[in-house]
């Protein structure tokens, strides 16, 4: 079992750091909702087709589709939504890097809305992680590998993730089977995308070629669907060790980053992974909120 959890947490984090070179590599060809609708169409289609059909699963009850919908909204809409506008502007190592400072996020804005105390230990954690993300960011900004706005939007992006979470989190949602809510909330969130994508669409601003197809395909399944049922399965046999799978995500998504687009690598980078790694292991070593 150990050798087994192991390769599921390799396998995450390298799917999961991957989203954001695939996400660059897509945009050479297509505009960003029309790779977010592709991916979240193809994802959600497969997980529900997996999941009534195959498993046979039953549908949501009435009362829970608006808890899907708005959870479908924060967490894919507005969330991914705005990552792949953010990802037209950052580096896709930044990208990844951002990502991972999510966990401590969580814990920060969970301690507010529950009203909860932090402790010197989480003001040191979120320290470190923004201090990592701007000091990683420094040469990507002066080699025009990233931008002030697009850092902006992808903060931006990061809140209204965490804010999914917590809304999961309280909400009776979790009782569900897996793909059914993930399968469900991604074809909503693509839903709610669609008035974006009809208003912003140009036919010639997009080639559905091997770049395109590609990325968006990688997207939809190891990343949407691959890397979430990894995630899923490292938390329900250890939800504390699951988390520290979280620490290879900014490596690898330098490096995955670094071999496919040729983006720079420099001392800013290895420090600013370094302070991520430390606030993110800080969140999981002590409590940020009493």
């Amino acid at each position: 079992m150990k050798g087994k959890m192991i390769a599921l947490g390799i396998a995450f984090a390298f799917f999961w750091a991957s989203a954001s070179t695939a996400t660059k590599i897509a945009l050479q060809s297509a505009q960003p909702f029309v790779i977010a609708v592709s991916r979240f169409f193809i994802a959600g289609l497969i997980m529900l087709l997996i999941a009534h059909v195959i498993m046979k699963k039953p549908l949501p009850a009435k009362s829970d589709w608006r808890k899907i919908m708005i959870y479908g909204l924060l967490n894919v809409s507005i969330y991914l939504g705005l990552y792949i506008i953010a990802m037209q502007h950052v580096s896709a190592g930044l990208g990844t890097l951002a990502v991972g400072v999510n966990p401590v996020l969580i814990s920060f804005m969970s301690a507010f809305f529950f009203k909860k105390r932090i402790t010197v230990y989480g003001y040191g954690s979120l320290l470190c992680c923004a201090a990592g993300v701007c000091i990683a960011a420094y040469p990507l900004l002066l080699g025009s590998y990233a931008s002030v706005e697009g850092i902006a939007i992808i903060l931006l992006s990061m809140l209204a993730y965490s804010g999914g979470a917590i809304y999961y989190a309280k909400s009776s949602l979790n009782r569900l089977d897996i793909l059914t809510v993930n399968g469900w909330q991604t074809i909503f969130g693509c839903i709610f995308l669609l008035p974006f994508l009809f208003y912003s669409f140009r036919a010639d601003a997009n080639q559905f070629d091997a770049k395109f197809w590609g990325g968006t395909l990688w997207l939809a399944i190891p990343v949407s669907i691959g890397a979430v049922q990894c995630w899923m399965r490292l938390l329900k046999y250890d939800a504390a060790k699951a988390a520290f799978w979280l620490f290879l995500c900014p490596l690898f998504g330098f490096f995955i980053a670094k071999i496919l687009l040729a983006e720079p690598l420099s001392w800013f980078t290895a420090l600013g992974v370094l302070l991520v790694i430390a606030g993110l292991w800080m969140a999981q070593r002590f409590k940020i909120s009493k």
